[in-house]
């Protein structure tokens, strides 16, 4: 693992990088009982300095069930204080960036792929002038990516809405507070719900979903009690056909006979409410001792898993990979 630690070079203003990222994690129940630790894993906590950190993880074999030829993760925590495009756009502001690939999987010589990428990066616009950073984020999954996935020996075509996300909210309101992403993601799941011979238990939890996101618009982002509030979707926009007898495909989800099924490319976005949030020097400066070491803040946060097996007869667990997280908090109180 490297770490290059720096200290935050701006003089005015205060950030808390967060990001997460692993290759693979899971479960095995049968024919063995085998929990599957996370592999690559790296997280860099709530941390106020510059951050680098990454791992490189060596071909792997899980009792000859799960493999993979090799894999990296990687976490970043910066702040771009002065950058233009060409089109004259600043993206000044505290980015935080997760990685995570994975070369070469291979799940029971059924599920393959020769390179699966997910990657996460948020970005809290600032303006140094007037001492102020956004509290909802900007985020962006490129990068993220399937090569060559197969079940079967069968080319498997996914096409991903990396744009998914992308339009951040106006007056920096947060995702789930937000008409448009919250319609965006109805619209998935309604198209979900007509699919032709949708299981009953996928119909109930997409049920669920919906009946979440009424929720939401009725608390303005809040879906519980308890400080935390999420919302799962997906980058998935289409997925070909695949021409093996039985296997159906449900939105993001591949239904395999005699292996199990597979949720592609799942986002959570949530916001859940920490304490010690970042500030502003100025801010700082004006504020209650108190205030200045325990106030809530929301801190906004993205997660995004390429894939999610639950493995049936004659192999049976979970399998989880690669996954990312990123956020931070900024601005102080949310």
């Amino acid at each position: 693992m490297a770490a290059n630690p720096n200290p935050n070079p701006s003089p005015e203003l205060s950030h808390l990088y967060h990001a997460e990222a692993h290759i693979l994690s899971g479960e095995l129940h049968h024919p063995i009982k085998q929990q599957i630790e996370p592999y690559g894993n790296v997280v860099l906590a709530n941390s106020r300095r510059e951050t680098h950190l990454a791992q490189s993880v060596k071909e792997t074999s899980i009792e000859g069930l799960i493999s993979f030829k090799s894999g990296h993760t990687r976490v970043i925590g910066t702040q771009v204080q002065n950058k233009k495009d060409i089109f004259g756009n600043d993206h000044a502001g505290f980015i935080t960036l997760a990685t995570s690939v994975l070369e070469g999987l291979n799940v029971v010589d059924i599920v393959t792929a020769d390179r699966v990428v997910a990657q996460a990066s948020s970005q809290h616009a600032h303006n140094a002038a007037a001492g102020t950073v956004e509290h909802v984020p900007a985020v962006t999954f490129l990068g993220t990516r399937f090569e060559n996935f197969r079940i079967g020996g069968y080319p498997v075509e996914i096409e991903l809405d990396l744009e998914f996300c992308a339009n951040k909210p106006k007056d920096d309101r947060s995702y789930l507070e937000d008409k448009d992403f919250l319609d965006g993601v109805e619209r998935q799941f309604a198209a979900i719900k007509k699919t032709k011979g949708l299981p009953k238990d996928l119909a109930s939890e997409y049920d669920s979903r919906i009946a979440n996101i009424a929720t939401l618009r009725k608390g303005n982002g809040k879906g519980s009690s308890n400080g935390h509030s999420t919302l799962q979707c997906s980058l998935v926009k289409s997925i070909g056909p695949i021409p093996i007898p039985g296997v159906k495909v449900f939105g993001n989800r591949i239904f395999i006979p005699n292996f199990g099924t597979i949720a592609l490319a799942e986002i959570e976005v949530g916001v859940k409410t920490t304490n010690g949030g970042a500030f502003s020097r100025r801010q700082k400066a004006s504020s209650p001792a108190s205030v200045k070491s325990n106030v809530p803040s929301n801190s906004h946060y993205f997660t995004l898993h390429m894939f999610d097996m639950q493995l049936g007869c004659p192999v049976s667990g979970t399998a989880k990979g690669p996954g990312v997280t990123c956020n931070g908090n900024s601005g102080g109180p949310g």
